[in-house]
């Protein structure tokens, strides 16, 4: 099912402290990055923080700008983001502003959790998720029943930590800032665990006064029928590949990308890419990757389209190039319509040579957009 894009945010010390042990909270931050929270706080839909920053925090989660929460109305939306917050146990202050302040409030939780919510009080919406809290479960309740399409993550460190090691954050948003913690009783950002392999690729750093924003997307595809949020970026580049395909009215428009298990790029293509008039994106990109490459056989290909099983003008077709290059993953945002061959399915000539086909329909209007002159 469709998830919410995900977005981590947090400022940590140089030594990577969220916080010290004082009573008060430790302000990491700058005014003017206060200020840029927030900006983004008003751009989402939602806005989430772990039980443990309630408690630890008493934090608001508010749009202070009166500009941007105009803005926000006069855009068909709240005045303020949804509020979610999660917890185990039901357990939560029913005084604490977070349940008193801004817009509507929403705590997931489990079916026990929820009866000892409901009795303290909680001023929320309090939906119960099943005997036990699973993350892909409660990100899609809020995309499918509450209409979340951004989520911004604020804490804390176990909230975090856990997202990132289930593949589900599709950003980190981190701001460093110029000092030290130094107790190794304050809490960190990311706890120890088994975290996906490959680097995250850095596509932001800006100084904002004293402190410096980074920003990072996760690079690993995900493994056989799961999907990571590094899976809906390398889609998302190849619908952007499939515009830049020259128009056809014969052939479909489509991008492709082979990217290995650590999130390392091996190569990309388009349809009718350097001048053939009749090369396919897959084809295009398999061509460029080295077919002695290893990397290969835990590869993922994206395709905008579904990997064509028949085709006229070229012997193979691009699922049996897949198959034959070796790679058992394939990523697609649309099935392959009947407008050039009928009956196309190349993804069950995939499966049945023992490729998973993943399909991500959430991209199928992207996919589409460049072939919008051959419908009808």
């Amino acid at each position: 099912m469709p998830l919410p894009y995900v977005l981590l945010s947090a400022a940590v010390s140089l030594d990577g402290y969220l916080d010290d042990t004082g009573p008060e909270r430790l302000l990491l931050s700058s005014p003017a990055d206060f200020d840029r929270v927030d900006e983004v706080r008003a751009s989402v839909d939602a806005i989430l923080v772990g039980a443990g920053t309630i408690r630890a925090d008493n934090p608001r989660l508010l749009v202070n700008s009166a500009e941007r929460r105009a803005a926000r109305v006069a855009a068909g939306k709240a005045e303020y983001p949804l509020k979610v917050t999660v917890s185990g146990t039901g357990e939560l202050d029913p005084a604490a502003p977070f349940w008193h302040t801004g817009g509507e409030k929403v705590l997931l939780t489990t079916d026990e959790g929820a009866r000892r919510a409901r009795a303290l009080g909680i001023a929320a919406g309090v939906v119960p998720l099943g005997a036990t809290l699973d993350w892909r479960t409660a990100l899609e309740y809020l995309h499918t029943a509450r209409g979340v399409r951004r989520l911004m993550v604020e804490g804390g460190g176990t909230v975090h930590t856990q997202l990132l090691q289930q593949e589900l954050a599709d950003e980190l948003q981190l701001v460093l800032a110029p000092l030290f913690v130094g107790d190794p009783d304050a809490p960190r950002l990311f706890g120890p665990g088994a975290y996906r392999a490959g680097r995250l690729r850095l596509v932001e750093t800006r100084r904002i006064e004293d402190v410096v924003l980074m920003r990072y997307l996760p690079t690993a595809p995900g493994t056989g029928d799961r999907v990571s949020a590094a899976d809906r970026h390398w889609l998302a580049l190849a619908c952007e590949l499939a515009e830049l395909c020259p128009p056809s009215r014969t052939a479909f428009s489509v991008g492709a990308v082979v990217v290995a298990a650590d999130g390392t790029e091996l190569a990309r293509g388009h349809s009718r890419e350097g001048g053939d008039p009749v090369v396919h994106a897959e084809e295009a990109a398999l061509a460029k990757a080295d077919p002695a490459d290893p990397r290969l056989a835990t590869a993922t290909v994206y395709s905008s389209l579904e990997p064509c099983a028949r085709r006229a003008s070229r012997p193979a077709p691009c699922a049996r190039l897949i198959l034959d290059a070796g790679v058992r993953r394939v990523v697609t945002a649309w099935r392959e319509p009947d407008t050039f061959v009928p009956g196309a399915d190349g993804s069950g000539v995939l499966a049945a040579g023992g490729t998973a086909v993943v399909v991500l329909p959430e991209y199928e209007e992207r996919a589409k957009a460049p072939n919008r002159h051959l419908e009808g």
